[in-house]
């Protein structure tokens, strides 16, 4: 029987650490104890030992293991990658077997281009959205994927908000966030010898999964395995998962939250929020959080159901969880549970 290198999240469990990485046991796991995740599926830490022993490609076998894989995973949303009316968006993240700082960033908003944000913005009735979503992800495939400096991007969004006259983001319409796009994508370009940003969907895939595995071999990582004993036969996996948003407006947002005081292992929720934002903007410094006991005012429903499902994953790993959460128009899903991190999405 030939090897698989891809596993749906409902193919794994915790005990599959060394195949799936952390993260994807945990996302296995979680998906086992029938808790709500967006899906998706997990390119196995074997297939980024394969990319080396094969200088450095990914073989055509394990290439068509992933696309097989995607079709699965529209199947489940409902969706279609780069539809031009509803089209799949995901995520891209590695994950080691142990906790590796230097790793690769998370890609979000993976399958956007000239085309499908059209129809990102008229299945979401959100155009302002959909561009905001578009120029992240022109941004973040940028800096991660293509290593184009993120400085060069802030240093666009600080100039248009200063020909515009607004302090934040949020400030910004629909029409300043397509022109970001335009600036974006002419930033790119400028950087990459002249070639364009990315239009087909499944190239903007490959390239990001290549990254995670080029990520497993940087500097910073090499060092860090050497300092602990960490193999580099290990490699790491490529989570990819269906995109859930915190940034559609007032009723989502996206934080950080531990179950307990992480100083003093106290019980109690500890953690913070921003409203309409992504994971990233949190830690970004760009806009002052809320403490996450204010969610109980803002929206209680979603509160009650955060604590209810954290309390259920700290009893199950008998362990403090350390959680991200996003919020977005009330319907919650739980994300990721990187190592012994959960992450929540309200929906």
């Amino acid at each position: 029987m030939a090897k698989k290198y891809v596993y749906l999240f409902s193919e794994g469990n915790k005990d599959m650490r060394e195949l799936l990485g952390g993260k994807g046991a945990n996302l296995a796991e979680m998906t086992n104890l029938g808790l709500p995740i967006p899906q998706g599926f997990t390119v196995t830490t074997e297939a980024c030992t394969d990319y080396y022993e094969n200088d450095k490609v990914v073989r055509k076998e394990i290439e068509e293991e992933i696309l097989e894989a995607l079709k699965k995973l529209e199947k489940l949303q409902g969706k279609k990658f780069g539809d031009e009316k509803n089209p799949l968006l995901v995520s891209v993240r590695s994950g080691a077997r142990a906790s590796m700082p230097g790793m690769m960033d998370t890609i979000l908003n993976l399958g956007l281009n000239d085309k499908s944000v059209e129809g990102f913005a008229k299945s979401t009735g959100n155009p302002r959205f959909a561009y905001d979503s578009y120029r992240r992800f022109i941004q973040m495939y940028s800096d991660v994927v293509m290593e184009v400096p993120k400085s060069y991007f802030e240093k666009i969004i600080d100039e248009l908000k200063k020909e515009k006259g607004i302090t934040y983001d949020t400030e910004m319409t629909t029409e300043d966030l397509q022109e970001l796009v335009k600036r974006f994508k002419k930033v790119y370009e400028d950087n990459m010898d002249g070639e364009e940003f990315p239009q087909d969907v499944y190239e903007q895939l490959m390239g990001a999964v290549k990254a995670v595995f080029r990520s497993w071999d940087n500097p910073r990582a090499i060092v860090y395995r050497r300092m602990n004993d960490i193999p580099g036969s290990w490699g790491t996996a490529v989570n990819i998962q269906a995109m859930v948003f915190g940034n559609m407006g007032n009723t989502s947002g996206t934080g950080v939250a531990f179950t307990r005081n992480p100083a003093t292992g106290e019980k109690g929720i500890y953690g913070e929020y921003l409203i309409n934002a992504q994971g990233e903007d949190v830690v970004a410094g760009v806009r002052t959080p809320e403490p996450i006991t204010k969610l109980e005012t803002d929206l209680p429903e979603c509160y009650s159901e955060f604590m209810r499902l954290a309390q259920k994953l700290e009893d199950h790993y008998k362990d403090m969880q350390d959680m991200e959460f996003t919020i977005e128009n009330g319907k919650l899903y739980l994300k990721e549970q990187p190592m012994r991190r959960l992450k929540l999405l309200v929906i």
